[in-house]
Order: structure tokens, then sequence, then C-alpha cells
């Protein structure tokens, strides 16, 4: 309104169209927005901005102030409203969807499932819900589905850049990477200047081995947007790549810039980290990791008394006995192995190791397990007395059953007929009771790292997604002593059941612990399981190009280098150095 007064009608148009990206539902600014295109002549996106007034206008007064709410990150008093207006006048399809969106905010994404699928019923051709539905959907793992979303968008509107990317979003979920990376070379044809397109684009190729293309694509980026954190950060993931001298001051005059945003000054800090820890300049590297990590943590909720309370109550719930009375439940397919442990445990490398023998399929990490477990828990808010996995006291032999056949038909998807395949999502450590309880016969194997150096380790990373525990020394340490505590117990519930595989035991005898694992999954042993990194497969972990290369043994005592700064770590770890080997 001030540049509007001030007679500057590009700028009116250009802070009002932030504005509205930031919050869709402001009518008067949409009609600013009309009235100013059509005093400039573009009369095309005038008739955007009068048809988004059109369907404000069209749309209940409390449906509007609700989505304001919403988008203005409001939403607690946005869901208030909506649902009073839904008691009142029962099913309206954009108040459903706003419903929707707010599940997906809270990650309630099964209530959100169900609402947009009951949207779809009503308004079968609101693409926007539509979108949101398939988004769901991918969010769940429900890949297949999904995909039927999208193909039904895609042929309304085949160029439609969300609906794209969307589909090779789920391509990658579905392992399908040569698609996905034909899509993302179509929607680079059609917008070069895209620096996601660039990224997404780069994260494919690096997935299947295509380093040196995934390294100008990840350039690409960087140059689309000089302060496009990811795009370096991904670079520095590769753990091969080095820096020049111009790239690192780059990030750090980004880096420094009052301008650039919280997630790209983070994504800077890590790879600043590592690339200044590749130069052995290690005082720098370890303040950029520290302000990195500090950055990042400062945008988390994780609370480790959450995880605390989960263990004990899996302890209080999960005895011998409660096993014994339990004997044989569940499916007896012997189908899965899971690894688990914590991230940066050396859990790629075994993956890799077991995807090289010839009945084992490789997969990816994935979270079946975790949604059984949500679905478990319910919408059950209370943290101290949480409804899993008490739970599991009052389940039947019949709904173990069904919890292992619909985990079996679920990641089916990700299967080409081998007899085996891996789970390799490090978090279900949490889960072994319920694992065992589906699946009796699956394999569970912890992979397990001294943990100076795994939580060193953590500290380095920057993961997509979840692993909130890793972003602070307190955090970290709580979280592998609990892992401790839980494993052991697990070996006192189910002895015998777990095969405990020590990082470093393998990198020092990679034959005698390769025949161990295979003995114990009850395979025969195949030569190609010693040159696992011969074996070509994707791979979509920050360990990708390390288990691409023989096995070495220079990451083992990284930590040691930082020693000088690593105090406080120790003194949190307390006695997890000497008993992690118990």
């Amino acid at each position: 309104m001030c540049f509007v007064g001030l007679k500057d009608a590009s700028r009116a148009i250009e802070s009002l169209l932030i504005a509205v990206n930031i919050n869709p539902a402001l009518p008067a600014s949409w009609s600013m927005l009309n009235g100013l295109y059509r005093m400039t002549g573009d009369a095309d996106n005038a008739a955007t901005a009068a048809a988004h007034v059109d369907t404000l206008k069209q749309l209940p007064p409390d449906v509007v102030s609700a989505t304001s709410l919403f988008s203005d990150g409001d939403l607690g008093l946005s869901e208030e409203m909506i649902r009073a207006y839904l008691l009142r006048h029962g099913d309206h399809p954009e108040a459903m969807r706003l419903l929707a969106k707010i599940g997906m905010a809270r990650d309630v994404l099964d209530d959100a499932e169900i609402l947009l699928e009951a949207v779809m019923v009503l308004a079968p051709d609101y693409r926007a819900a539509r979108h949101d539905y398939a988004q769901v959907l991918v969010q769940r793992h429900k890949h297949m589905l999904a995909r039927e979303q999208v193909r039904q968008l895609l042929a309304l509107d085949p160029g439609n850049p969300d609906y794209r990317s969307l589909a090779a979003t789920i391509a990658v979920g579905l392992g399908e990477h040569a698609d996905a990376i034909e899509l993302y070379r179509g929607m680079r044809a059609d917008m070069p200047g895209n620096p996601d397109v660039h990224l997404w684009l780069a994260h494919a190729l690096k997935t299947v081995g295509r380093v040196p293309e995934a390294i100008e694509s990840y350039r690409a980026s960087a140059t689309a947007r000089p302060d496009f954190g990811d795009a370096y950060w991904s670079l520095a993931n590769l753990k091969t790549y080095r820096f020049a001298d111009t790239e690192i001051e780059r990030m750090r005059a980004e880096e420094a810039a009052t301008t650039t945003g919280l997630i790209d000054r983070y994504h800077l800090c890590f790879a600043l980290g590592k690339a200044l820890e590749d130069r052995g300049e290690l005082a720098e590297s370890w303040l950029y990791y520290e302000r990195g990590n500090a950055l990042k943590r400062s945008e988390s909720r994780y609370r480790p008394e959450i995880i605390e309370t989960n263990t004990a109550k899996q302890i209080e719930v999960c005895t011998p006995a409660f096993f014994a009375k339990r004997t044989g439940w569940g499916d007896p397919r012997p189908d899965p192995i899971f690894i688990l442990g914590l991230p940066r445990s050396g859990s790629t490398l075994l993956e890799q190791i077991l995807a090289s023998h010839s009945q084992v399929e490789g997969t990816q990490e994935l979270a079946d397990v975790q949604r059984i477990v949500l679905e478990l828990q319910g919408r059950d808010g209370d943290l101290e007395n949480p409804r899993y996995p008490a739970v599991l006291a009052d389940m039947t032999d019949e709904s173990f059953m069904k919890l292992g056949e619909a985990y079996l038909a679920d990641t089916q998807v990700y299967r080409t007929g081998k007899p085996f395949f891996i789970d390799k999502m490090p978090n279900n450590f949490r889960h072994i009771g319920l694992i065992h309880l589906m699946l009796p016969n699956a394999k569970i194997i912890d992979a397990r790292r001294e943990p100076m150096a795994c939580c060193f380790s953590n500290l380095k990373q920057l993961f997509a997604q979840g692993q909130e525990f890793t972003y602070s020394v307190e955090d970290i340490a709580r979280y592998y002593r609990t892992y401790l505590a839980l494993m052991r117990h697990w070996d006192e519930a189910l002895p015998g059941r777990i095969l405990r595989v020590h990082h470093e035991d393998v990198v020092d005898d990679l034959d005698g612990s390769v025949r161990r694992i295979l003995d114990y999954c009850g395979l025969a042993f195949e030569p190609a399981c010693l040159d696992f990194h011969k074996t070509e497969r994707s791979v979509r972990t920050p360990s990708s190009e390390q288990v691409r290369q023989p096995i070495f043994r220079d990451g083992l005592d990284q930590w040691q280098k930082y020693e000088p700064w690593l105090a406080p770590l120790r003194d949190a770890l307390g006695d997890a150095a000497e008993r992690y080997r118990d």
C-alpha cells in the first residue's frame, strides 16, 4: 500500500505477490493486484487475480478466515473455526480440504487421507484437493495409490510443474530412478533456471551412482540461486567432493549475508564444516558444524524425554514372560531382514554386503513399521502414558498376523522376486518387540558403532528429514545411552534373536564378519558379498558413495582429530564408551 501511495506499481505488485504466496486467502490483496495489473496493461495476470477474488467471494466467510489463520501459522484457531463450521453446515469440500491440510501440518496423516478421500467423492474435479490427496499418499508411502491420482492430474494438465515433480517423487519412492531422471530432465528443459529441478535431478543421479553428472547438476542449482544452501550441502554430502577456493569463499559470503534464510544458512554451515574439514582447517570447521547444529536445533520440536518415556514403557510391557506367552504369533514368513541401530553406524555397509547376495533384495529405509506404530498410537496425545506400546498387551494373535501380512503386502512394491529383502530404517530398534510379534521369523541385525565415532559422525550430518536428536551434543548422547539401554533389554527379553555387528569388526575382519552375517541369515556364502563395492544398485543414504568403494579404516577414528572440542560429548556419553561392547 505504501508503494501504491508512491505510485510505484511494479514494487507494489512484487510485495502483494509475496503476501498472497504466504497467505492466499487475502481478498483485498488480490483485488489490488487485479487493479494494478489492469493499470499496467497485464491482462492475463489481471484475469488470474480476478479469478482468485471470485473464488474467495464464493467461499463462506468462516472458511476464508480459517484459511487465512492457517496460512499465518495459527493452526489451533484455524482448526477450531473450521471444525465448528463443518459441525454447523455439514460436508464442504474446501472446509474439509483445509482440515486435511491442518492434519498434514500436524503430521496426522491418516485423518488427512480420510478427509481428502471424502473430498474426492464430493468433488472429483477439484484438482487442488486431488494434488493434496496425492501428497498425503506419498507421505504415507502409498506410492502406487498416489501414482493413480497424479496420472489423473497429468491427463488434465500435462505441463503442470507441481504434478510433474510429484510424479518424479513417486518414481523415486518406488525405486524407479531411471523414470525419475527422465521426468526431471524434461522439467529442466522447460525450466532451465529453476534451482530445485537441478537439485532433484542431481539427487536422482547420485542415487544410481552417476556422480559426475550429479555434481554438474548440483553446481547448476547453486548457480541458479547462489544462496541455495542445499545445493552446496548436497555436494559436501557426496563425501568425495572437494570444494575449490572460490566455492568456499562464495559459501562464506552467502552464510554471512543478512538476507540468507535460516534453512539455507544451516545447510551452508554444514557444507563449510565438511569443506574445511577436508582441508585440515579443523578449528573453523568445528565452528561451522557447531553453528549449523545450533541453527537446526533452534527450529526443532524434538523432546528427548518422549523417546525416554517410550523406552521405559517398552521395557515395562515387553518382558520375557510377555513374549513367552505369545510364542509363534504373527506371520511366519522369513522374508524381511531388518538392519537397525543409530544412523551413521555402518548400516549402509551391511545393507550393501547383503544386497550383493543373489537371494537378497536391497530396498531402502522403509517407513512401514513407523506407519504401523503411528496407527497403533492413534491420536492419543498423552506423552506421559502413551497408548503405544501398552496397546501391544491387548492385541491378539490374529491382530499381529494381520499386521505382518499388511507389512509384507505393502513392501512388495519394492521387491523383484528375490526371497529376502532388507528394511534398513535405523529407528526400528525402538520397535523390535512389535517386529518380533508380527514377523517372528524375520532377521534383525543391530549395526553398532563406537559411541564417540558414531555420535560425532551424526553431529556432522545434516539429514534430509527426521533424526532430530542429532543436532546437539546433549541430545545425541542421551539418545545413544537410551539405545544401549533398550538394546540390552531386547537381548534379555528375546535372547539370541538379534545379531549384533560392530562396525569396527567389519572393517578389521571383512571376511569373518560377512560369513557370520550370512550364517545368521541362513544364506550360503557368495564372494560377491566381499566385493560389495562392485554391486550396482541405488543407494539413498549419506553413505552412498562410501559403499561404492572398497572398505577402508580411515573413517574409524576421524573424531579423534576433533578431540580438543569433544570433551562435552565424552562427558555426556558417560560410561557408554565402555558399555557399548557389553
